[in-house]
């Protein structure tokens, strides 16, 4: 059996260094929205929610999806091997279907209540920054390792091509997590290819209907598709997180870890009002697919 889980994880670290040192540089430089809370104790407490993340991957993802993936290159089972699809034709076809089906993931992990407790850690973080893109916590990477599984066998997918995608859904999701001002125009005709950090950052708006939209992680094809395509929104008039957490102290490391396994709250601000986005001379009569600086 052939064994590239080993590299594929010392891949995965030198990405995560990397693309972090550069990014948090960029953001210094040139920020897309203000900070609200210290940054060092924001990166530390992500660092510390991705260091057991990191854990779980190495002990129970990787091992996994590469032995799924393994048998599926020596049998040639599931739909691309299927095919028999020329490399090139199925290394384009196994990208789009593997991040299509995570788009759908994504979605389920916001309606599906159950998932949503672990996924609402990613969210409560009262910054967006490109630490957040490793704040996941542990419990969603253990779902999320049987639903890759059902990718790869369902797709066939094969070793090259796992680590291909898992390389590039991590440099994109640290990409479109960053806080880094690109030049306008600029990423108005990136967004119409990748998704990016002004799209991503409405993701993560306190306005549910803003949090329930720009599902996708590489390719904002999707969002258009299923129409939660959401661009209208001003960076400035954003407010990053989740409605019902809004205290900096219930979101340290500990208690972050713990929150899956607490009573949900409903969306609402510790007031008991909901957040509700009125229309700025900016965003009025634009429609939600026009992306807005």
């Amino acid at each position: 059996m052939i064994e590239t889980h080993p590299f594929s994880i010392t891949l995965r670290v030198a990405l995560l260094i990397g693309m972090l040192v550069v990014c948090l540089w960029f953001e210094y430089r040139r920020p897309l929205r203000q900070m609200t809370r210290p940054k060092f104790f924001r990166i530390a407490v992500n660092l510390g929610i991705a260091a057991v993340g990191a854990i779980v991957l190495r002990l129970f993802f990787f091992p996994i999806v590469f032995l799924i993936s393994n048998w599926t290159a020596h049998t040639h089972f599931g739909i691309f091997p299927l095919l028999k699809l020329s490399s090139e034709v199925e290394i384009i076809a196994s990208l789009l279907a593997l991040d299509y089906t995570l788009y759908l993931w994504h979605w389920m992990n916001h309606k599906i209540p159950f998932l949503w407790r672990f996924h609402n850690v990613h969210h409560v973080d009262l910054d967006l920054d490109v630490s957040t893109a490793s704040r996941f916590h542990f419990g969603e990477l253990i779902f999320s390792t049987g639903f890759r599984s059902g990718q790869i066998v369902l797709f066939g997918i094969n070793p090259f091509m796992l680590i291909l995608f898992e390389t590039l859904i991590t440099t994109a999701a640290q990409f479109h997590h960053s806080n880094i001002r690109l030049p306008f125009p600029f990423e108005k005709i990136l967004n119409k290819i990748l998704v990016t950090p002004r799209m991503h950052g409405i993701h993560h708006s306190i306005v549910q209907i803003e949090t329930d939209s720009n599902f996708s992680t590489i390719f904002p094809f999707w969002d258009h598709l299923h129409r939660s395509i959401r661009l209208n929104i001003p960076q400035s008039e954003i407010t990053i997180g989740v409605a019902a957490y809004r205290d900096p102290k219930e979101l340290g490391l500990f208690r972050t870890l713990l929150l899956p396994f607490s009573t949900p709250r409903d969306w609402k601000l510790p007031d008991g009002s909901t957040p509700e986005r009125t229309s700025s001379p900016r965003s009025q009569d634009i429609p939600p697919g026009q992306l807005l600086a």
